[in-house]
């Protein structure tokens, strides 16, 4: 597999896409792993070489010596990513921040948009959203608050006060931009969270950040597709974009290839989606094939209930909400399938309930394309990548298998 690969959850995450990730880059060669959205609420599981590290923010190449870059379309958080830093050092990767370059338009994640995300989730009760607690949708709508005033009302939530501009990772090397970014974020959120964090040390923090990792400008994307293999590594499922997924359980992210394909510019690059051979979900939201005895088949051993998020559920694979991420994807190239040791499987297709003795067969048939990655446990050694797909790439329509090669 020679092209560029942009790999994306076909569910509502926890799909896999970490082990696939790390699968596309020891099978190689691959220069840069790209993360093209989401930020710090990432929990991408890799094993490998006796080796088990959750990636948040470094991408999940990184135990394959492969680098990473933020775009400008991932949410920043420099304290967690200094401590994913510390994490991997354990492991015996030397010098992490030496593999990561940021872009400088990419949004900061603060201790403030953290404290005001836990207060508004806090505040809902039992009709939570489902939030991870990092702060990120709080990130994204701080970001979307240029121009707005006091009491006016975005994305459904009200303005607080008089919004500043959102500080990004490039102000990281000014510290007096900063600075005036972050004091006008601590009195924006003052009615929400009271005090909040010391700016001064906030400052001090991210510029010891920025002197320790790549900041990048320019087409920094473009320079690196002209000059060796990407993989663009997708954060949560489809099923959870901020435009196709089941509102309000979705994430203030574009979870589908289009961050992707902008960052490419018409550069070729094969679409991959993740799917497990069961549906699983993380917290709240509409799980329409959710079984208890699933849930209990196969235990999760990375995956757990978060004070926020809430529960980890599982139910059976559900082939309509699998043909609608596609839809949404604007058609795929081919699919990564795991925990294809998972036996006794079932397939919801509308109403009915079928077994699902053969999921490779199956989801090709299915969806119409080739699998070019197999995962049978949880262990690099335990996934397979292939060269060619034997279908011609499709758009799946919602309503029925419109082939469209291209």
């Amino acid at each position: 597999m020679n092209d560029h690969v942009v790999v994306v959850g076909l569910g509502f995450g926890d799909e896999g896409k970490g082990a696939v990730v790390d699968a596309l880059c020891a099978d190689g060669p691959v220069s840069t792993v790209v993360r093209f959205n989401g930020g710090a609420q990432a929990a991408h599981n890799v094993i490998a070489d006796g080796r088990h590290h959750t990636f948040s923010q470094f991408g999940s190449g990184t135990l394959a010596g492969v680098p990473t870059w933020l775009s400008r379309y991932v949410l920043v958080e420099p304290i967690a990513l200094a401590t994913e830093s510390r994490e991997l050092e354990a492991l015996g990767v030397a010098n992490p921040l030496s593999l990561m370059s940021i872009d400088a338009e990419a949004l900061l994640t603060t201790p403030f948009h953290v404290a005001a995300n836990w207060a508004r989730e806090r505040a809902r009760g039992g009709d939570r959203h489902g939030s991870c607690g990092k702060g990120i949708g709080e990130t994204a709508w701080y970001g979307l608050l240029a121009g707005a005033s006091e009491g006016d009302v975005v994305e459904g939530q009200r303005v607080l006060g008089e919004p500043g501009p959102a500080p990004t990772v490039g102000d990281c090397l000014n510290p007096a931009v900063l600075r005036g970014r972050l004091d006008a974020l601590a009195r924006f959120y003052e009615p929400l969270i009271g005090d909040g964090p010391d700016v001064d040390e906030l400052v001090g923090l991210y510029a010891a950040f920025a002197d320790a990792v790549r900041i990048t400008t320019g087409d920094e994307a473009g320079r690196l597709a002209d000059t060796g293999r990407l993989v663009f590594e997708g954060a949560q499922g489809v099923l959870l974009d901020e435009t196709y997924g089941f509102h309000p359980h979705t994430t203030w992210s574009t979870t589908t290839p289009r961050n992707a394909k902008a960052l490419l510019n018409g550069r070729r690059a094969r679409v991959l989606g993740v799917t497990r051979t069961y549906q699983t979900r993380h917290g709240a939201g509409p799980l329409p094939t959710e079984d208890q005895a699933v849930l209990e088949r196969f235990p999760e051993a990375h995956n757990g209930t978060g004070e926020f998020q809430g529960a980890w559920r599982a139910g059976h694979l559900d082939a309509n909400l699998l043909r609608y991420a596609v839809h949404c994807c604007g058609g795929i190239d081919g699919l990564a399938v795991t925990h294809l040791d998972a036996g006794g499987l079932k397939v919801a297709t509308g109403e009915v309930l079928e077994d699902l003795p053969d999921p490779v067969s199956y989801l090709e048939d299915l969806l119409g394309v080739g699998v070019l990655v197999t995962g049978t446990g949880p262990t690099r050694a335990d996934y397979a990548v292939r060269e060619n797909s034997p279908h011609d790439r499709v758009d799946v329509g919602v309503g029925g298998r419109d082939r469209a090669p291209v």
